[in-house]
Order: structure tokens, then C-alpha cells, then sequence
């Protein structure tokens, strides 16, 4: 099982600790690129953020600035089919994460005038002419901020609701059970607490997170999640239930009993890990700084290999389509990249057998 696997490595990196601080323990890239050129799905995104895929396989993206939701039909071609209504933007914030349910209702996670929140949408028509019908209220004033607004939402293998909520500032409320931020939470697609929770009542799933962003399940049900850190580490995680992730106290691999090391780590600059994705045997790692596609195997979550690097910018958040390829948006037009005349785009890879 993968979470023994981590288990023993984790007691080893335990043992470590020391030898590790001093050789700079972040894992080297283990190849180059073997993945091959990315088709062209659409062009002319402004500050695209989160891709989900209904039933029917038609895809829907979140504008984190306009707060606009777009349908793309099979030639790429994008309409707005809503605009969540009264989202703040303000550097980081805004329209975020998206999650679709096994009834194809749209939930969106967007900053409102009082706090982040989550949103449940049906949806009206039929693809090319889809609609939002009445905005249904799933959890309200989460923290929010400029930054550190976490917003990534996914419904895990056990049906439930799960979403990052960074610290938006906060950083010794990541350490406050009470408190929401710096939490990934877990709710029911109502927005109820479930039951076999952590804490009795409390939505709170995992603690001592800055600004976690991406969610995802291998086969088995392991979580992994991706973090930014501050100025030294930013983290992949093994994520279970209680666990508490060290920040502010620490960030990376510290070697302390008392929080969750990650199972990877990477300098700040190289990385900026957003949105992820598991295929197979294979977690996907949309790097924004870092501007590179990242692949890390399941089965030993400790190395990675690069691809792309530099060639389409910043990545935001990583996909799997229906067809079977990965589909990879770029994040150049949200104030901190150099967009190209096609930016925004969203780009699909063919994987290997």
C-alpha cells in the first residue's frame, strides 16, 4: 500500500533530518520530457483558474478575474454561460475552483463581500446553450485575503466535498483547529459536516497549511495534495485524516514529531505547484513559477520528472479529459506572467500507453 510505503519513508526521513537540512533535500529532476507536443484546445482566456468536465464530457473553465464561467464546444470555441455574481477580485482572489457532482450540478468556489465561499449551480440547457440557473449556498466566510485563498475544490472517491482554504494571511490561525485557515475541509455535497470527521462538527479535515492548491486520489484512495510554501519549501503531501502539516512553525521537511512531513519538496522558484492531477500511476503538477509540467509516480512520490519547461509559461491547474489526455492551462494573463498573443490557452497532451 502506498500510505506504508510513505509510512517507512517518512520514519526514515525522520532519522534523516539532520543529513537532510545540510545536502538541501529537494528531489532532482529524474529526465527530461517524454511527453509530446500539446494540441491547441482554445486561445484568449483571461486568468482561466479551474477545469472540470460534465458528464456529457463538456468541459467548463472559471475566469478568476470577471468571474466568468465558459462552455467549450468540440472545436475550442468558448461562451460564457454565467458570471457568479458579486466576487471581489483583488490579486489572488476571485472566481476559483469548480467541482462537478455525480448529478452534474456545478459547485464554484469564488471570494464574496464577506469571505470565500462555495456555491452549488444547476445547470440549464444543453451543451453550446447552458445556462446557471440559482445560486445555492454551500459554506460562506471562509478567509479570504489578496493571497493565500487556497479554492480548490474536488469531490474525493467517498463522495465527499473537499477544498483548500489557505491561510489568507493568517498564519498562526493555520494552527487554530477553530479557525478555517490555513484547513483543507470536507463537507458533504450539502455543505453538511459528515460525521466521520475528524472532529466532531468541525469541517476540518487537515490543519497547518499556507496556501495548499491542488487535490487529488490515486486508485487506492490516497489524497495528495499540493502547497506553496513561503520563501524555502513548497510541498507535495500525503494528506490524512487529523494530520497536522506544520505550518507556520515549519514549512518542508523538518524532521519534527509532531507534524506531517511532505513526501516532496521543491525551492519556491522552481515550482509554485497549483492545480494536479492522477492518471494512472502518474500525479500530474501544474507549476506556476517554476512554469514547468511536473510528473512524480505514485508508487514512490519522492522524485519527479520535468517537462516543458519554459515553453508555455505558467501552468495553473491539470486535467484529465475524457478522451484520455491531459489538458494543461496556462496562467500568463493573471498579473504575474508575460503573456504570449494566444495566452490564455488550454493545451491537451496525449500520454503514453
Amino acid at each position: 500500500m502506498i500510505m506504508k510505503a510513505v509510512r517507512t519513508r517518512r520514519i526514515l526521513g525522520l532519522l534523516l533530518a539532520v543529513a537532510l537540512a545540510a545536502c538541501t533535500p529537494e528531489a532532482a529532476p529524474t529526465g527530461s520530457s517524454q511527453l509530446g507536443t500539446p494540441a491547441v484546445i482554445t486561445t484568449g482566456l483571461a486568468a482561466p483558474w479551474s477545469v472540470v468536465f460534465l458528464s456529457g464530457g463538456t468541459p467548463l473553465i472559471s475566469q478568476r478575474d470577471d468571474g466568468e464561467i465558459l462552455e467549450l464546444d468540440g472545436a475550442g470555441r468558448s461562451r460564457v454561460i454565467g458570471t457568479v455574481a458579486d466576487v471581489e477580485h483583488s490579486g489572488e482572489s476571485g472566481l476559483l475552483g469548480l467541482a462537478v457532482d455525480d448529478q452534474d450540478r456545478l459547485y464554484a468556489y469564488s471570494t464574496g463581500r464577506t469571505g470565500n465561499r462555495i456555491q452549488r449551480y444547476p445547470l440549464t440547457g444543453e451543451p453550446g446553450s447552458l445556462g446557471l440557473g440559482p445560486a445555492e449556498s454551500i459554506i460562506e466566510d471562509l478567509p479570504s485575503a489578496s493571497y493565500h485563498d487556497g479554492g480548490r475544490i474536488a469531490f474525493g472517491p467517498d463522495g465527499m466535498l473537499y477544498a483548500t482554504v489557505g491561510d489568507a494571511g493568517q498564519r498562526e490561525a493555520a494552527q487554530d483547529p477553530a479557525s478555517l485557515a490555513g484547513k483543507i475541509i470536507r463537507l458533504t455535497p450539502d455543505g453538511d459536516v459528515p460525521a466521520d470527521n475528524p472532529s466532531p462538527g468541525s469541517p476540518v479535515y487537515s490543519l497547518g497549511h499556507r496556501n495548499p492548491q491542488g487535490l487529488a486520489w490515486a486508485a487506492d484512495g490516497t489524497l495528495f495534495a499540493a502547497e506553496f510554501g513561503q520563501d524555502t519549501w513548497d510541498e507535495l503531501n500525503v494528506i490524512t485524516p487529523g494530520a497536522n502539516y506544520g505550518w507556520p512553525v515549519v514549512e518542508g521537511i523538518a524532521g519534527d514529531g509532531r507534524y506531517v512531513d511532505p513526501v516532496q519538496q521543491w525551492r519556491p522558484a522552481d515550482a509554485s505547484p497549483s492545480g494536479i492531477a492522477i492518471i494512472g500511476e502518474t500525479i500530474f503538477v501544474a507549476n506556476l513559477r517554476g512554469r514547468v509540467l511536473r510528473t512524480v509516480p505514485v508508487g514512490d512520490p519522492t522524485t519527479s520528472t520535468s517537462h516543458y519547461a519554459g515553453d508555455y509559461g505558467r501552468l495553473r491547474d491539470v486535467a484529465r479529459a475524457p478522451d484520455g489526455r491531459l489538458w494543461l492551462i496556462t496562467n500568463n494573463t493573471d498579473g504575474r506572467g508575460s503573456p504570449g498573443p494566444d495566452d490564455d490557452r488550454v493545451l491537451a497532451v496525449d500520454l503514453p500507453d
